[in-house]
């Protein structure tokens, strides 16, 4: 029976030959994650039911990201249960201060994914992995409860949606915006339960951190994964983060598709998902009568190096309008690092903006960043439902870094194809 690529990985990890969209299966696990506010969770479950070990210390990962360093006590005592269960069952992989980063940024950075993986967490963003070709899919807390225990889970299997890219992207257009510009095409429930596949000659062209952002935010069209075909970017990436041997796993000519929506890179230009919803996707430059309060850069969509660089080749030599707040936040220690070494750090704050140790803090409105009644933010983060980042009548506008970045010096919603460089727009 002919599979996709999604499929095939999941017919291997239940020692099947093959299977079909919507059958049952019991798959092996190559490794399960848990942050800091749902494996508290999934720790009384996994005490509740039972159970005394872990099925693999090394195939566990605890990362913690969200409200770290701890913003208040909760936080605190959560943080503390991650700790002291890491501890006691010898996990090695376990991301605390100092070594943290935002989890779907740091796991491939760390080598902890590799091509042709099955991978559950207990985050809906954590099919981000299929950037490297790897099945990944986010889980409740009690479902990584039974996957640390057994190393196993049960899925059903998705239909699957082909998304064929072609051409290149132009200058100051990304990942982010290729996205956006799908789920505006097919709806935030446009690939309810399927696999969203990216293939064709524009799929390779595009960077690693490209195709991380573009399936961290597959979950926002509704999808149980976004993926990724392998090739020589992906495979470079793996060999240069320590991976494990990569399995490489590839669609049969005659798989079955429920449709392919087809999108050509080299006419995408920069757009903005409006409140509420994601898919509420405008041009930038229609959108520039929009004044804003706050711009975020980071999370676990745009966080990555690139995204740095695309936030320093707009802020240095600029500055940050008067009257709005411009948040940075480098994904990873290792990207912080990166960021101080290549002098970005110094021209985000000359600049006027704030840079901050790696949390997911702003982006779920926990804190590094909550909106006013009434503020409006452009953030490179992931969602923007009502109350997402703050006050329930408050705003959120996703966007790319570039967008971000220069809407921060305008003081509006800004096509970033209009930066001239090095200009003081305050």
């Amino acid at each position: 029976m002919a599979m996709t690529m999604t499929q095939k990985i999941l017919a291997d990890h239940a020692h099947l030959e093959s299977v079909k969209p919507g059958q049952l299966i019991l798959a092996d696990l190559d490794g399960v994650l848990g942050n800091d506010i749902t494996t508290p969770v999934a720790i009384a479950e996994f005490e509740k039911a039972g159970f005394d070990s872990v099925y693999d210390p090394e195939k566990i990962n605890i990362v913690l990201d969200h409200f770290v360093p701890n913003k208040d006590i909760k936080a605190a005592k959560q943080s503390a249960a991650c700790r002291t269960f890491c501890h006691k069952h010898e996990i090695p992989h376990f991301y605390d201060v100092g070594k943290m980063g935002i989890e779907h940024a740091l796991l491939p950075e760390q080598g902890r994914v590799t091509a042709g993986d099955c991978l559950i967490g207990a985050d809906s963003h954590t099919c981000t992995y299929g950037a490297l070709g790897a099945f990944s899919t986010g889980v409740g807390s009690t479902d990584m409860a039974a996957g640390m225990a057994t190393g196993k889970a049960w899925f059903k299997v998705p239909s699957a949606i082909k998304v064929e890219l072609t051409g290149k992207l132009s200058p100051y257009v990304t990942g982010k915006d290729v996205i956006l510009a799908l789920i505006g095409q097919i709806g935030v429930d446009g690939a309810l339960y399927q696999s969203l596949e990216f293939t064709g000659e524009g799929a390779h062209s595009l960077s690693m951190d490209d195709r991380l952002c573009i399936c961290n935010m597959a979950i926002e069209a509704g999808a149980k994964n976004g993926i990724f075909p392998v090739d020589e970017k992906t495979l470079a990436f793996l060999t240069e983060h320590g991976a494990s041997e990569p399995r490489i796993f590839e669609a049969d000519p005659e798989a079955e598709y429920e449709k392919t929506v087809r999108i050509a890179l080299d006419e995408l230009e920069p757009v903005v998902s409006w409140p509420h919803l994601p898919e509420n996707v405008h041009t930038a430059k229609d959108s520039n009568e929009i004044e804003i309060d706050q711009v975020v850069i980071g999370s676990c969509t745009n966080g990555r190096l690139e995204d740095m660089t695309a936030a320093y080749e707009i802020l240095h030599g600029s500055h940050v309008k008067d009257g709005v707040r411009c948040i940075i936040i480098p994904a990873t220690m290792d990207i912080y690092k990166q960021c101080i070494a290549n002098g970005y750090l110094m021209a985000f704050i000359e600049a006027g903006a704030v840079v901050s140790t790696p949390t997911c803090g702003p982006c779920l409105g926990g804190y590094m960043g909550i909106l006013a009644p009434g503020e409006r933010c452009v953030s490179t983060t992931n969602r923007n439902f009502v109350g997402r980042m703050g006050d329930v009548t408050s705003e959120v506008y996703l966007a790319s870094p570039y967008t971000a970045a220069y809407s921060a010096t305008t003081g509006r919603i800004s096509d970033p194809r209009e930066f001239e460089g090095g200009n003081d727009h305050e």
